[in-house]
């Protein structure tokens, strides 16, 4: 092999210092952004009656997961604001926004009256609250996807997309260690008053770090070429929503199918399913919360590995064995929750390895569909949308099933989707070694 050839090789998988620091500081600033974003379901169940009338706490917790869902239906709204921002201002500026926004909302929750204080005023402050921090994760994922992928040598760009999930896989674990903790050292009465207050505020504590990491790295080359060449053209730039919505309109509906089964069940299996499982089985929420730490936990250590698969045998394949896979365990998943502690760390450690071939792809097969002056949005937009539509609605729809006697029928629900996600992945076209501008 000449040396050429073996420069060009190296040059295409190995992660420059300057990629490598992009990761490190994306990556923690992403984490400690999900923390601020994932404390809210982690600790629903608790606070949920401080903000509502007493009396039902079923109906407290349903009106807080119905919170929950708004901030997922900002998470449109924000991807299409910031998505425009970090495509025309770049990817710094957009996440160093995004994660103030989302650490000042946590704080915001984390001192906010309760019910018996302020009356109807304490449940606004909570849906005003979440909408900020919706609006912020909206934004995130499209300009923290965009700027890992542009950061990465050309054939490990899956490898640098898996850090964006990991991240996030990251501020759920700490969020769920955060509750762990919590909920097992603390008196049910120090839980109850001032304990979940704790959590919000060390979430927003840690947003403040990872917004001054975010202010550190330096903008991708991929932005800053294309936005030379914009200057540099006679023609006007246009808007990139608009742009993605005329030119690239299979693209974006692609990522929003691509989306669909990767976000419910990515939402049932890490983010919601200790609160699921004490609901519908009445397994301790500290136990429940234990089981989730240890399989997210496993889950971060894959997920780079899963990457490099991803980049040596292609997205489809790797996507598909996820879908296929839910669809085969969705019936024996919840047939098999008893309440016990075992059984559902194996139910969370065998839906956490199938998530993998998802999380690992997601950020750089959407970022492959689109040119750098529309990245951002093309990512952010129908993801967000795709979110709100089955992640942000899976809490509430579970819960309401549950305890309405449909509590048996939850997998079907999962198996539509991983069935839908297996269609859409079979059929999409193979993306790995495409050139990325």
């Amino acid at each position: 092999m000449s040396t050429e050839t073996t420069a060009t090789a190296v040059h295409e998988t190995k992660l420059s210092a300057r990629g490598r620091k992009a990761i490190i500081a994306g990556g923690i600033g992403n984490a400690v952004e999900w923390v601020d974003w994932a404390v809210y379901t982690t600790f629903s169940s608790i606070f949920a009656h401080h903000f509502f009338p007493p009396g039902d706490p079923v109906a407290a917790l349903l009106a807080t997961l119905a919170i929950f869902a708004v901030g997922f239906v900002m998470r449109p709204v924000g991807a299409a604001v910031m998505g425009t921002y970090a495509d025309r201002h770049g990817r710094k500026k957009g996440l160093v926004l995004t994660i103030g926004m989302m650490a000042g909302a946590t704080a915001i929750i984390g001192f906010a009256p309760t019910y018996e204080s302020v009356g109807i005023l304490a449940p606004i402050i909570l849906v005003i609250a979440r909408m900020i921090q919706g609006f912020s994760a909206g934004g995130e994922f499209g300009s923290s996807s965009a700027f890992l992928v542009e950061s990465a040598a050309p054939k490990r760009r899956a490898f640098a997309g898996s850090w964006q999930q990991v991240s996030v896989g990251a501020g759920v674990l700490i969020a769920s260690g955060m509750g762990a903790i919590i909920t097992s050292t603390l008196s049910p009465e120090a839980l109850d008053s001032w304990g979940w207050r704790l959590a919000f505020i060390v979430a927003a504590l840690l947003g403040l770090v990872g917004l001054w990491l975010r202010s550190s790295v330096e903008e991708t080359d991929s932005f800053t070429t294309a936005k030379a060449q914009a200057e540099a053209s006679t023609e006007q730039r246009r808007n990139s929503l608009f742009t993605m919505f005329v030119k690239h309109p299979k693209a974006a509906l692609r990522v929003f199918g691509i989306t669909i089964a990767g976000t419910l069940l990515y939402y049932m299996w890490v983010s919601y399913m200790p609160t699921y499982a004490a609901v519908a089985t009445g397994i301790p929420l500290n136990q429940a919360l234990t089981a989730n730490f240890i399989a997210v936990g496993v889950f971060l250590v894959l997920l780079p590995f899963a990457g490099i698969l991803s980049d040596r045998i292609g997205r489809k394949p790797t996507m598909s064995a996820f879908a296929g896979g839910f669809l085969l365990f969705s019936w024996p998943a919840f047939a098999l929750l008893n309440g016990n502690f075992w059984m559902l760390l194996l139910i969370e450690l065998i839906g956490i390895v199938l998530l993998l071939g998802y999380s690992a792809n997601c950020a750089v097969i959407m970022a492959e569909q689109f040119p750098p002056e529309v990245r951002a949005t093309g990512i952010g937009l129908p993801y967000a949308l795709a979110v709100a539509i089955f992640g942000g609605t899976a809490p509430y729809i579970t819960t309401w099933m549950n305890t309405n006697g449909y509590g048996g029928l939850v997998w079907v629900y999962c198996a539509v989707a991983a069935a839908i996600g297996l269609v859409v992945y079979l059929t999409m076209p193979e993306t790995k070694g495409k050139a990325l501008d």
